[in-house]
């Protein structure tokens, strides 16, 4: 099974360039004042395109994370936790 990988984007950093949108435009879209907004995962076939992205923002605001990394929450680990069994 092909693993997804995800964009996080850190809107702080982020100066609204572009050219991520540019270079990833089936995963990013620009927002009415030229900031990106993130579409999805990036499926095994556009991740040289969205490693290509991330190298190339001049606010260094992208990044990809690898498939295993996922930030969110995972709800049964939260479920866990509320009874007790991760102390």
């Amino acid at each position: 099974m092909a693993m997804t990988q995800k964009l996080r984007l850190d809107p702080t950093a982020c100066t609204g360039h572009g050219l991520c949108a540019d270079l990833l435009a089936e995963r990013i879209e620009l927002d009415e004042w030229g900031f990106p907004i993130i579409l999805g995962d990036v499926p095994p076939g556009l991740a040289a395109h969205a490693r290509r992205a991330v190298r190339t923002c001049p606010a260094l605001a992208l990044e990809l994370l690898p498939p295993e990394d996922d930030s969110r929450h995972d709800p049964r680990e939260e479920r866990a936790r509320h009874r007790g069994h991760d102390s």
